[in-house]
């Protein structure tokens, strides 16, 4: 199973765990980096991840995030096919870097698109 995580995803274990919903959220990508750290799963990545990671300004939230990404086996390059499909889904009302994660999970054919921003 080939899994695309958007960063709001890759942050969650970083969030306040005193609230439920976020702790059960965590708790579900602890076991899912696991199934990805014995290559069950494969976890893809992509330019877009690592561009918006590099603007946060948490540096230890910033390591943790690239030591959960050496998991990944495929990095999606933001090129003109990446571009064009964000293009067209932010015209569907969605936000610049949330497009950019959706047409990189597109290019990639991954199976799963995991986030936990409720907007997507």
């Amino acid at each position: 199973m080939r899994i695309y995580m958007d960063v709001c995803c890759l942050s969650r274990p970083f969030d306040d765990q005193t609230q439920e919903r976020i702790y059960l959220e965590s708790q579900a990508l602890f076991l899912i980096f696991g199934k990805c750290q014995f290559e069950v799963w494969e976890l893809i990545g992509s330019q877009a991840i690592e561009l918006e990671i590099d603007n946060d300004p948490d540096l230890e939230r910033l390591r943790r995030i690239k030591q959960a990404l050496s998991l990944v086996k495929t990095t999606v390059p933001i090129d003109s096919t990446v571009t064009q499909r964000a293009t067209e889904i932010i015209t569907l009302g969605f936000k610049p870097y949330d497009a950019l994660h959706l047409a990189s999970a597109e290019v990639a054919r991954a199976d799963i698109f995991l986030t936990t921003d409720d907007r997507i």
